[in-house]
């Protein structure tokens, strides 16, 4: 107990002497820990929307519907559906017609659903403006009114007629517009329609749900057979449903298709769904940043601590001990970042959870779960041990006489190197030398540049996807706002680790670079010399880095996350060759301008005090 106290004392001691570096550390672990928790707790949070909306409106557990009832057969089916065993309350057979509505200018695909003025026991819509259908008058679903811009009280018109819009309500029986459900026997079809795809007569295209009275449906309809018809049911047993649907033969395919809550609801948070896999891909791209930033920064303060290593040592302290101190103060960090990242991320998630209009309510703070806290601290610690293991176990496995020496690093002779720096101008040849040091931070950094440009590639691909759907149909105009948001966030934390990467690489190459650097400048290289060498030590890898992040990285990550989510890459839109080349060269000048401060005070360090 005592040795694990004075770990922990020691740990926290260095954190404190160190408060610069522990900040940095907190926020590289911190950014990969947030978004990670927002992938994991994205769904949970925004399913609370559509909860709310079937607790309203008496939401079914089933919902059920035949075609082209000419005969009575369909009906009977769903007669007997209603008295099936573990069903206690249904609504309908309600008639649906297929139609096209006109309104403000603009004509729409919809399913016109019959109902009874009076409340029904399973799906009730719930009116959230204006009433309830009466004869003339229909009520539109609310994310649907919204896309039209159609309110209480203005004209439509339908099948030749006008209707006066009385009311717009939500349901929990279909999922909101875009993306309702097909229950009409015309068939449907959602999201973007190439032009030259050849579709069937009279198939609707992302069709709208309105509701008339039945009385006003029928008289709508042109025969007995355009009237389709569809139940709602309730059971005992909700989370059954599907096992319902199994046994009543009610499979999408069969004659009486049939969908349970639980699809109603996958489909319902497919905007949610999308925003996760951004997220989670985000989170492990910025888990392998935080990887190159830990690593890099453990390995400075690995050098600047030598002598305390030394110390440590000289007073009877074991490579074992002088390790778990090492570690201890990394691990310190982890834990607390990944309670920061779990609370930001769970109080952030509402936020990118935005419901949509044909749902009430909102998204409310999710629970975390153990499993979600679990995974999130273990990441957190596992990115710590894999930048700090090796770096702790070789600083304690340094002898007590180097460590208390803390002489410089030898350089590393390499004689092709030394053959073409030295035709180099002063800045470049010293550049090049001091990359030689360090081959592992080289690598390091350009990998990070690379992940970044990758990140930024798919951002690009992703942000000219969503200009195009309002138009194309696949989300409106308030779901791409909100995956801007979910784009936004993913934007700001990783162009915000990478920086720190970058500024966290030219500190950790200043200090290590020391002795080298007085060494030169003691032999007549200028203090500008001496920035700009250190300043192009962190270029050059970006430029590399940049370049591989564009082509092939990018592409690549575009690839998986095609693969992932099963999406067609034939409908985004690649960077062009000029776009690509703009975006190498904004690294490499923002690269520039970051390093270029550490650069400065390092190259500016008294010679004499640092010999």
């Amino acid at each position: 107990m005592g040795r694990i106290l004075l770990v922990i004392r020691l740990a926290l001691r260095d954190l404190r002497r160190r408060r610069t570096e522990a900040a940095l550390l907190l926020i590289a672990i911190l950014a990969a820990t947030t978004t990670l928790t927002l992938g994991l707790v994205l769904r949970d949070a925004a399913s609370d929307p559509y909860e709310s909306t079937r607790a309203a409106t008496k939401g079914p557990d089933v919902v059920a519907n035949v075609g082209q009832a000419a005969d009575l057969a369909g009906l009977a089916e769903l007669g007997k559906l209603a008295t099936a065993s573990g069903v206690t309350e249904h609504s309908g057979p309600y008639p649906v017609i297929a139609g096209r509505l006109e309104a403000s200018g603009r004509t729409s695909d919809v399913q016109v659903e019959g109902r009874d003025a009076t409340i029904a026991a399973v799906d009730q819509p719930e009116v959230t403006r204006g009433g309830w259908v009466s004869d003339g008058g229909v009520v539109l679903e609310a994310a649907f009114a919204n896309s039209l811009d159609v309110g209480v009280g203005d004209s439509v018109t339908l099948g030749g007629r006008s209707f006066k819009v009385v009311g717009v309500a939500v349901t929990a029986a279909m999922p909101p517009y875009p993306g309702a459900s097909c229950i009409v026997a015309a068939g449907c079809i959602n999201g973007a329609i190439p032009d030259d795809r050849d579709l069937p007569a009279g198939l609707l295209r992302n069709p709208g749900l309105v509701w008339l009275t039945q009385a006003d449906v029928r008289s709508l309809a042109s025969d007995r057979s355009s009237l389709s018809y569809v139940m709602n049911l309730k059971l005992a047993a909700p989370d059954e449903a599907q096992a319902f649907v199994d046994r009543n033969g009610g499979d999408h395919g069969g004659a009486m298709p049939m969908r349970t809550w639980e699809s109603i609801l996958a489909d319902a948070t497919d905007l949610a769904r999308d925003s996760q896999i951004l997220l989670m891909i985000g989170a492990w791209l910025l888990g392998l940043l935080a990887v190159a930033s830990l690593s890099v920064l453990v390995g400075g303060r690995m050098a600047d601590q030598t002598r305390r290593v030394g110390l440590l040592k000289a007073v009877g302290g074991t490579p074992s001990l002088v390790a778990a101190v090492l570690l201890a103060q990394y691990l310190l960090v982890a834990v607390v970042a990944a309670a920061a990242g779990l609370t930001i991320g769970a109080l952030t998630a509402p936020l990118l959870t935005e419901s949509s209009a044909g749902l009430v309510g909102s998204a409310d703070t999710p629970s975390l779960t153990w499993s979600t806290i679990g995974l999130v601290t273990a990441v957190a610690l596992g990115v710590t041990v894999v930048a700090t293991a090796v770096p702790a176990v070789r600083a304690a496995r340094a002898s007590t006489v180097s460590a208390l020496a803390d002489a410089a690093r030898p350089p590393r002779r390499t004689g092709w190197l030394i053959t073409l720096s030295a035709r180099l101008p002063v800045p470049l040849l010293l550049a090049l030398r001091v990359a030689a040091r360090r081959p592992r931070r080289v690598v390091l950094g350009m990998v990070s540049i690379a992940i970044t440009v990758s990140g930024i590639y798919v951002l690009v691909v992703l942000n000219a996807f969503l200009a195009i759907q309002p138009d194309a149909g696949g989300y409106d105009e308030n779901q791409v706002e909100t995956l801007r948001h979910v784009l936004l966030v993913w934007t700001v934390i990783l162009l915000s680790l990478a920086a720190v990467n970058a500024i966290v690489i030219t500190w950790a190459t200043v200090l290590d670079n020391r002795h080298a650097s007085a060494l030169a400048r003691a032999l007549g290289a200028t203090p500008q010399e001496m920035t700009v060498a250190l300043a192009a030590a962190q270029v050059l890898p970006a430029l590399v880095g940049a370049v591989l992040g564009a082509f092939p990285g990018g592409w690549a990550l575009f690839a998986a996350i095609n693969t992932i989510t099963g999406g067609d890459s034939e409908k985004a839109t690649l960077p062009v060759p000029w776009q690509l080349i703009a975006m190498v060269l904004a690294t490499v000048l923002v690269v520039a301008a970051l390093t270029s401060v550490p650069a400065h005070l390092g190259g500016r360090r008294p010679v004499t005090a640092t010999l």
